[in-house]
């Protein structure tokens, strides 16, 4: 039975081992004609365009938002408590210096001056007939400077209430557009009541706006920034012409006024974008925005080089972006001038993969456009 049982298992295990040698040799044609199948398919390729990247040169910058600010503003306010008796006052009217706006009634008043225009008339008469006697030693020195007194005095009054008439006769300081109003005739004043507001209308304008304290460490007078409205996105350039002497203990800004020369400037009181100038000007790169891939790792873009075999091939690469100008990102960091990088077309590439160019991108813009940067202008770093 011993020898029954040896022979059995030999038979097994021979058994098996036949199985496993065809196995393997079923396995390695099959890799093998794999390998051949592999061999014959053509390598994968995609169709891309190319940009080269070109030197620019640029200054970082950041945005603030700003108010603009009339050169001339007033709240108009009357002096003396009386009652209006004439209103000039049209919402949105423009008014020029002098125009009439409010005059309260100053009846009293002018009664008052004419009875002091008569005393005065009286006084300078007695004032010459006390002269002419002084010259005959008919009156004393004392009589003639008494006389005088008396018309200086009646004069003195006759000023001072042409001056209250003046004052509740309020007119346009300067040339304005008037405010909103809710002044009528018959209606009582109280000093100091608000009449309407005046923005005065020049070729020009102020924007106020607030930085952080380090960059406005880095500011200076003179500078030109770029303010954009919200329904237009061209920039208008204005001058920066005072730095407030103080930093905001709580913000830790500091408050910056420039100024908009012409007459496009925002309405006052608008509220405006305004991009300043942030450090040095430095060069940097600029390619086609389609060009730049963005993942959670960080931008890259794909540069275009032959590989070993002298085939175009894609070469991620890792780049510091900046802000975008027109078509075209600026690159800080990552590439060179005159590098090829995949445009079109670049969101099918991986690392290392075969491309075929189609047809080159359309360069990056001109450094003229540099001034037309889109509304995102990157913060400084």
């Amino acid at each position: 039975m011993s020898i029954r049982n040896a022979i059995s298992s030999i038979a097994v295990i021979g058994t098996v081992a036949a199985v496993g040698v065809g196995l393997a040799a079923w396995k390695v044609v099959s890799i093998q004609k794999g390998a051949a199948a592999a061999a014959a398919t053509p390598e994968q390729m995609e169709t891309i365009t190319v940009a080269r990247a070109q030197e620019r040169s640029h200054r970082r910058s950041t945005t603030s938002i700003g108010t603009v600010v009339a050169l001339r503003s007033i709240t108009l306010r009357n002096e003396l408590p009386g009652t209006v008796a004439e209103v000039m006052l049209v919402p949105g009217q423009v008014v020029n210096a002098g125009d009439l706006l409010v005059k309260q009634d100053t009846s009293v008043e002018e009664a008052e001056l004419k009875a002091q225009e008569a005393q005065s008339v009286l006084a300078g008469t007695m004032f010459d007939r006390a002269k002419g006697l002084r010259e005959k030693s008919a009156v004393s020195d004392e009589d003639v400077d008494k006389a005088q007194a008396e018309r200086d005095i009646a004069q003195a009054h006759i000023a001072r209430t042409k001056a209250i008439i003046a004052r509740k006769t309020i007119r346009a300081p300067f040339k304005a557009r008037v405010g909103l109003a809710d002044v009528h005739p018959g209606q009582y004043l109280n000093e100091g009541t608000q009449l309407t507001t005046l923005q005065g209308v020049d070729d020009a304008a102020h924007v106020d706006f607030t930085v952080a304290q380090k960059v406005a460490a880095l500011l200076q007078v003179g500078e030109m920034v770029e303010v954009v409205t919200f329904n237009n996105d061209e920039p208008i350039q204005a001058k920066i012409v005072a730095l407030d002497s103080r930093v905001d203990r709580a913000t830790r800004n500091a408050w910056v006024r420039a100024r908009i020369d012409g007459t496009g400037a925002p309405a006052p009181g608008a509220s405006v974008r305004v991009r300043v100038p942030v450090g040095p000007e430095f060069k940097a790169v600029a390619i086609p925005v389609s060009a730049l891939r963005r993942g959670p790792t960080g931008d890259h873009v794909f540069v275009i080089a032959d590989g070993q075999d002298g085939k175009p091939r894609a070469q991620s690469r890792a780049v510091e972006s900046g802000m975008t100008l027109g078509d075209d990102v600026l690159i800080y960091k990552g590439l060179a001038p005159g590098e090829q990088v995949a445009a079109a077309g670049s969101f099918k590439l991986r690392e290392g993969m075969l491309v075929s160019i189609a047809a080159p991108a359309n360069t990056s813009t001109s450094s003229s456009d540099a001034s037309k940067a889109a509304p995102e202008a990157s913060a400084a770093k």
